[in-house]
């Protein structure tokens, strides 16, 4: 439905308001109608319908009729609810270019309407389900599923001639942490981040979605490795350091003592390096189009830089630190891993904003798009402060697994090698 028609609609008080209308005759007609065509929008689907209804007994059909008008009804109030809670993000960020103060007249401190009216039968909802997917072609499902590790490594090597280094967990670790040291962040921003993110199970080449030791399930998104970086964030990181990662690998290049093997792997990781610096070089320097840029084959290409055993520590480790400079920058220079994680989770300017004295008590409908809101059960039903206490207790959980606990001992490792080193 459009947002904009949603005044148009004399919204009841309650969801069972509008149900009293079908017991007026030819209203009851109307107001199914209605439903359909606001569930359906094309002429074809609205016709599949009508012909779902005409095939129902008559107290099924009078069932079906209720379900849907009060669904419709439903959907409208969700409707509006976001359509206030963008005005309102909308107005906020007005007021934050004119430096004014945020108070909490400026969110929205509600949550979304839940829907309590009439259910369909199991037989009937299955029917219904049934007859919606009945003419859906065999391949629809496939055309849905986002590319995976296999995907994004054969981009990799078409476009760039890129082919990561692929190394032993535990050395990938070393490098992290010895990475994450080098640039002042300890163990527990580490660690506890990657316990949420990868259920502390987490391997270098994990996508979301892929259990990292079972290897089953499918892609839910383009997240990957310990940081879980999505695409476009390869995308963004490597426009703004991809000349120092470029710079590392020379050096590593010139090591002496290096074997035959090694000299032509970095050799050629190089020039691939110069061919993605260039090309990423050639996209606007705004979010929007790296996401844009990340769902074309060139985008893919550089996604599989995270699995590399040299540059991929660098690459999410430095992702990290921004998000930890900026905290710094904004006055919250001894930041906490939940804090961190909520920032990455949120993006670290909203993630800002949330832990602000008024942002704690805000529900977090106020800082996530409606689709993220209603994808993510973390961030669902709460306030922000909520949200920041669901944060800890799964770090705390996740800590103990097997992945988290190796990673602290890489880290004390890396840092008694440190301390040897001075």
């Amino acid at each position: 439905m459009n947002v904009s028609n949603i005044k148009t609609l004399r919204m009841p008080p309650k969801l069972s308001d509008p149900i009293c209308f079908l017991k007026r005759g030819a209203a009851a007609t109307l107001v199914a109608l209605l439903a359909l065509m606001i569930f359906t929008p094309d002429a074809h689907a609205r016709r599949d319908a009508n012909q779902f209804i005409a095939s129902l007994s008559s107290k099924d059909r009078q069932a079906f009729e209720k379900y849907l008008a009060a669904k419709t009804f439903h959907e409208a109030a969700v409707d509006a609810f976001w359509a206030k809670v963008n005005a309102k993000r909308k107005s906020r960020r007005k007021k934050k270019r004119a430096g004014k103060v945020i108070t909490s007249k400026d969110y929205v401190n509600a949550y979304p309407p839940k829907y309590d009216g009439p259910q369909l039968s199991k037989a009937l909802s299955r029917a219904w389900r049934k007859y919606l997917t009945a003419d859906q072609p065999k391949t629809a499902k496939k055309r849905r599923e986002l590319p995976g590790i296999p995907v994004y490594l054969r981009a990799a090597k078409k476009v760039y001639g890129f082919v990561p280094t692929r190394i032993r967990e535990r050395e990938f670790k070393r490098r992290y942490a010895a990475e994450a040291l080098r640039l002042g962040l300890n163990a527990d921003q580490v660690v506890r981040v990657y316990a949420l993110e990868t259920s502390g199970l987490g391997t270098a080449d994990m996508q979301a979605g892929i259990h990292p030791i079972k290897r089953t399930g499918k892609p839910i998104s383009s997240a990957l490795g310990y940081a879980q970086l999505l695409a476009a964030n390869s995308v963004n990181e490597l426009q703004k350091h991809g000349k120092t990662f470029l710079r590392r690998l020379q050096e590593l290049a010139r090591q002496p003592g290096l074997s035959s093997a090694r000299a032509k792997e970095l050799k050629d990781k190089i020039a691939a390096l110069k061919r993605m610096i260039k090309r990423v070089g050639q996209v606007p320097r705004k979010w929007s189009y790296h996401r844009k840029f990340a769902r074309t084959q060139a985008g893919r290409g550089i996604h599989p830089i995270n699995i590399d055993g040299d540059i991929g520590p660098w690459l999410q480790v430095i992702k990290l630190k921004g998000i930890h400079d900026t905290a710094r920058r904004a006055g919250r220079p001894g930041i906490g891993p939940t804090e961190l994680e909520l920032m990455n989770l949120a993006g670290p300017g909203t993630g800002l904003e949330m832990m602000t004295s008024v942002g704690l008590g805000m529900p977090t409908v106020n800082f996530f798009s409606r689709r993220g809101y209603e994808r993510n059960t973390i961030v669902r039903d709460g306030t922000s402060k909520d949200l920041l206490r669901k944060l800890k207790k799964r770090m705390d959980y996740n800590v103990k697994n097997s992945g988290a606990v190796e990673f602290y001992e890489v880290f004390r490792e890396a840092a008694q090698q440190r301390r040897a080193q001075r």
